[in-house]
């Protein structure tokens, strides 16, 4: 059976390779992810990390190589439709519609995943959309957003505002949730909230890390992957990747890493 149609993987990547101009960033990555894995990407600035993610998500299409989901290859799907099938990401900077409560963001998106866009210029009140609404309760009260629901995004702190924009990611039922740095600019409380609460994801979605912060990727994955110069480093268990000498070498340098650990 060819790789990308086995059962349980859910996304294969077969030699993808993006350039721009004489520039290549990722250099030919394959990487086959199985169905509700919890995977760490980790690597230098400039590895490749956000690109790869646009690459999965259909904001960047590759210069080389296949993206199969489901078995079905997906390499020149744009970027809404893998939205609509289930791949859904986060991003490094906030995406939230300023001027709209959390509320309104969140039934936006809600509205979006049941397909609902007769109404998306109506005004909406919870006696005509109970359900909505109750779905939109539900995830606010779950992920202990309900006390900012009707404040404006503009108002809120920055660590709110990404506690907002993961909640939208999972709004969406995702079967791959992709996370750009899902804690950066928060505090270690709302750090470590958050980690909590993505460990508490149901075991069906699969989830793929990007993270500065390696006390929370190295909490979250059960596999990790190094990227460095655009292509796959180390693929492997975080214990192996947290000893591997090279891994440190990569972040600080060969000779600061005989006498130091970045770890």
């Amino acid at each position: 059976m060819r790789k990308e149609a086995e059962k349980d993987v859910i996304l294969y990547v077969e030699g993808i390779s993006k350039h721009f101009g004489g520039l290549q960033i990722i250099k030919h990555v394959s990487l086959t992810v199985k169905k509700g894995e919890r995977i760490g990407i980790i690597g230098p600035n400039g590895a490749g990390k956000t690109t790869f993610f646009n690459l999965l998500t259909g904001d960047l299409l590759p210069t080389g190589g296949k993206i199969y989901y489901k078995g079905k290859e997906i390499t020149r799907m744009p970027n809404f439709r893998r939205a609509q099938v289930g791949i859904v990401r986060t991003f490094q900077k906030n995406n939230l519609l300023n001027e709209l409560t959390v509320l309104d963001n969140l039934l936006l998106v809600l509205q979006r995943k049941r397909r609902m866009a007769n109404i998306w210029f109506k005004p909406r009140n919870a006696r005509r959309l109970l359900a909505l609404f109750e779905e939109a309760e539900h995830l606010l009260q779950t992920w202990g957003l309900a006390d900012i629901a009707n404040e404006r995004v503009k108002t809120l702190s920055y660590g709110e505002q990404r506690q907002v924009e993961i909640l939208l990611g999972i709004a969406m039922e995702p079967d791959v949730l992709l996370l750009d740095e899902p804690t950066a600019g928060m505090s270690q409380a709302e750090t470590n909230y958050i980690a909590e609460l993505l460990r508490q994801l149901p075991k069906d979605i699969t989830m793929m890390v990007i993270e500065h912060d390696l006390d929370v990727v190295f909490g979250l994955a059960e596999r990790m992957i190094v990227l460095y110069n655009g292509s796959i480093f180390i693929d492997g268990a975080p214990e192996e990747v947290r000893s591997d000498e090279r891994v440190n070498e990569i972040y600080i340098g060969k000779e600061k890493a005989a006498g130091a650990s970045y770890f």
